[in-house]
């Protein structure tokens, strides 16, 4: 079996020992407390499981929709109407989220989850018995967990409240985001000590020092930005921890694709850190808990489950749907011939694996719904063409560009966590990296364009030329600017959720792309929840909401 962390909910396993007792009033010989239980790395994993369980909710749809159509790099229009989600998709686009807006309410919903089962997981480590550095170990590990959580929560929603007690409902105001970031920092920097530097298959999926190191790194970078202070020597310095750990190493040219597959995991070589999904999770409310890309990404012309429908089918045997696509202007970074990032993308005229177009039987009216000639349901034969414009052509809805086969072909779409094709479910397999070692050589390589010093021999270009080198077969550059790092970025990591964050630190967030103008820096960060201001009094509102 691919996965190798299977997580049981201590309630669970405390409900089913409780409902063995028939007999209420026989003395208990047996119980689970902090004495007896957890005692060993099986106990502690059962234990720490809830953890991860929450950390897998949002990551792989909501929170990856808020990172992504928050930029150039995405957009979901509405097609008759279907797909406007109360103007959420819209919003995001337009930059003109409201604290209503269903991302934003459901984003900090989840992200608050997890700090609160690590939260309560950490009073239940504590109090436990087991072995002093068993003990330890799994208490930073959930610590870890909940700094990334709070990075996250920091990066989207600037001031956020400080709470780490179980049990302790106490309304907590915000602090300042430099306050927020000097607490993740503190927290990483406890933890590190007792974190394994195992890159063991059992490790995968969990916390290990590297991925500490990581996101030491991610926050440094962004330290000017958070806090007006820049920390770009600290970023370079948590980057060679795990670049001098000697266990991480670049995929070559012909398995960059491998990592995203429907089969990977642990022996992908580049991951530091990601997050384990498999098809046979289940939505666990609110959150999705779930990688379903496919589901929107996908066209729905090359669903399997479409050929009744008229579709001449493509390969993938579940449904999709396909709403979301890139920009033009996003997909234009992608033009050099040699680079293998290129084939993420799914443009122009299809064809199936053999060679034969991809075709669609509609009718006249189908294809194209403003046509308006009498023999509008006579059937009409096209090949699927994928077309770079996003055109909003259908005013009877907002956002909408039609509900039709033209509409729906608009827009390239990103195939990087392409499914596995037997599935027939669209939960997918796909892992969803969080720090990958190509982004920490970036991350050096931007840090030491901002002014910090080079280390190791490396300097800006040669840690830039080190990833183009297992990525195209062009030329190395000769030269590199801050401008050619963002760029790199973006062709390296499209589609995992890192884009808004790289907007920002590069000045371009506030740009013009698609149907977006608003230059408004309050919208760096979202407005704090309608959800969150209803429980807790104490929150104060975003400047600019």
């Amino acid at each position: 079996m691919k996965k190798l962390l299977s997580y049981i909910i201590l309630p669970v396993l405390l409900g089913a020992l409780i409902a063995s007792c028939h007999k209420l009033n026989q003395p208990i010989t047996s119980e689970l407390s902090p004495s007896s239980f957890p005692q060993d790395s099986t106990q502690y994993n059962q234990v720490v499981g809830p953890v991860y369980v929450a950390l897998r909710g949002n990551y792989g749809v909501e929170f990856f929709f808020q990172q992504s159509y928050s930029t150039d790099e995405g957009i979901m229009p509405a097609r008759g109407g279907n797909w406007y989600d109360g103007a959420q998709n819209q919003q995001m686009h337009y930059h003109s989220w409201t604290k209503d807006n269903g991302y934003v309410n459901g984003n900090w919903t989840w992200l608050s989850t997890i700090i609160g089962e690590c939260n309560q997981i950490t009073s239940i480590l504590k109090a436990a018995t087991g072995t002093a550095a068993t003990k330890a170990t799994w208490l930073a590990e959930v610590r870890t967990v909940r700094a990334l959580a709070y990075f996250f929560m920091m990066d989207n929603y600037g001031n956020v409240p400080i709470d780490t007690v179980y049990g302790d409902f106490t309304p907590h105001t915000n602090v300042a985001r430099a306050q927020v970031f000097s607490f993740i920092e503190s927290e990483i920097k406890a933890a590190l000590p007792d974190l394994n530097s195992s890159v063991a298959s059992t490790q995968y999926g969990r916390p290990n020092k590297y991925m500490a190191y990581a996101l030491l790194a991610k926050l440094y970078l962004n330290a000017e930005y958070y806090t007006g202070t820049a920390r770009y020597n600290d970023c370079i310095a948590a980057c060679d921890n795990v670049i001098n750990s000697g266990l991480y190493s670049l995929q070559s040219m012909g398995s960059y694709f491998s990592q995203f597959a429907y089969n990977n995991g642990p022996q992908c070589k580049e991951f530091v850190f990601a997050i384990p999904y498999d098809p046979t999770f289940t939505n666990t409310f609110p959150f999705r808990s779930v990688n379903i890309h496919s589901r929107y990404d996908i066209p729905r012309s090359m669903s399997q489950v479409a050929a009744g429908a008229g579709y001449n089918v493509w390969s993938v045997p579940f449904h999709t749907d396909g709403p979301a696509s890139t920009l033009k202007t996003f997909y234009a970074y992608f033009n050099d011939p040699g680079d293998v990032r290129n084939n993420q993308w799914l443009t122009g005229l299809q064809t199936r694996h053999d060679g034969t177009p991809v075709t669609v039987t509609t009718t006249k009216s189908g294809y194209d719904f403003t046509y308006s000639g009498s023999d509008g349901s006579a059937p009409y034969t096209y090949q699927v063409n994928l077309t770079p414009d996003i055109v909003l052509r259908n005013t009877a809805f907002p956002f909408d560009v039609g509900n039709d086969e033209i509409g729906w072909n608009m827009g390239y779409r990103n195939l990087k966590f392409y499914p596995d094709s037997t599935s027939t479910t669209r939960n997918q397999n796909n892992d969803i990296p969080v720090f990958r070692y190509s982004d920490i050589l970036l991350m050096k390589a931007e840090a030491i364009l901002r002014g910090g010093a080079a280390t190791g021999g490396q300097d800006a270009l040669s840690l830039a030329n080190m990833v183009r080198a297992q990525r195209t077969t062009s030329a190395a550059w000769s030269s590199i600017t801050l401008d050619s790092v963002y760029n790199e970025r973006i062709r390296e990591f499209a589609w995992e959720g890192w884009h808004r964050n790289d907007m920002i630190r590069f000045g371009k967030f506030e740009g013009a792309w698609g149907f977006k103008t608003d230059a408004d820096v309050n919208h760096r960060i979202f407005p704090i929840p309608t959800s969150a201001l209803a429980v807790n009094p104490a929150l104060k509102q975003n400047p600019g909401y």
